[in-house]
């Protein structure tokens, strides 16, 4: 019995070391950001579904008692009925240079220093107060994407320099994948969800209606917390709705112009299917919800 105890110590051991070394930030900046290094690389990119072409030619196939077509995932991963038009067609994405991304999203503590800091006191409307009294560490919501752009300069000049931005769409989605190439970087189950994310069976449906402490559950396999769920984070792109049909291979960085910025990851108050790698969403610049927040990238 005591070697038996023994032994179930020097595993509960060995998974806090593993545990504290997937937490352990490459980078901590002058307001307690934490960064993860994120190595360049390739992946597929959006979902793999079959076209509408396909589906018609299914109908016909099943009409002549043949076996239904599937759709071909150069990734390798699963087909993905529930993916939208817009995650498709799947495709390869080249990372040509490594970055750093928050292991968080922006917390409402940080968000706070650039409020006191700039003089930012027209941010503290009543709704942004209602919606943000969870404590400094939820993930700040509430934000638009001009909000972000704001905190960001404030960030870069008082650190010096021009190293803070928000991710590309593409690199967003190379981070929450983290090398995997399933529905979810944990799987392909939604079974799961509750284990990785805020949503809405745990969030939502239950009434707790609102953004949640950072990094409370489970990281992805690079080490990142809250990539799926919580609030969604606002990206650097502008969104195209067929910008997968032409985007080039290395380094995509969306439409030139556009009327609305790519939001990405789900939120509390979302269904499991809006909390898959490829799903987008989006909204126009200067809007304003309790669900949307980010997280920011750090170039070295």
């Amino acid at each position: 019995m005591k070697k038996l105890h023994f032994l179930m110590l020097i595993v509960w051991f060995a998974a806090a070391l593993f545990s504290e070394a997937v937490q352990a930030a490459d980078y901590t900046n002058s307001i307690g950001m934490k960064f993860k290094n994120i190595p360049p690389g390739s992946f597929y990119m959006g979902s793999c579904k079959l076209s509408e072409a396909d589906k018609e030619a299914n109908e016909k196939r099943k009409f002549m008692g043949m076996a239904p077509k599937s759709a071909a995932c150069s990734s390798g991963g699963p087909t993905d009925n529930s993916a939208q038009d817009d995650e498709t067609p799947q495709h390869k994405v080249r990372i040509s240079k490594g970055f750093q991304i928050g292991v968080y999203e922006v917390t409402l503590g940080q968000f706070k220093q650039f409020i006191a800091s700039a003089g930012r006191d027209d941010l503290l409307t009543d709704d942004f107060m209602t919606r943000n009294s969870r404590g400094d560490n939820a993930a700040v919501t509430h934000v638009s994407w001009n909000d972000a752009q704001a905190f960001i300069r404030w960030l870069n000049q008082k650190e010096g320099g021009s190293a803070y931005r928000l991710p590309t769409e593409a690199e967003w989605e190379y981070a929450a994948r983290a090398g995997t190439t399933t529905r979810y970087s944990w799987g392909n189950s939604e079974s799961q969800a509750g284990e990785y994310a805020w949503y809405d069976k745990n969030a939502y449906d239950v009434g707790r209606s609102y953004a949640h402490g950072v990094g409370i559950k489970m990281p992805n396999p690079w080490g990142l917390y809250d990539m799926h769920g919580n609030v969604w984070e606002w990206v650097q792109d502008w969104y195209g709705e067929n910008y997968y049909r032409n985007s080039p291979m290395n380094d995509p960085k969306g439409p030139s112009s556009g009327r609305y910025r790519v939001n990405r990851g789900g939120g509390w108050d979302y269904v499991a299917r809006n909390l898959r790698s490829a799903n987008r969403g989006n909204n126009s610049p200067g809007s304003r919800d309790d669900v949307l927040g980010f997280r920011l990238v750090r170039q070295p």
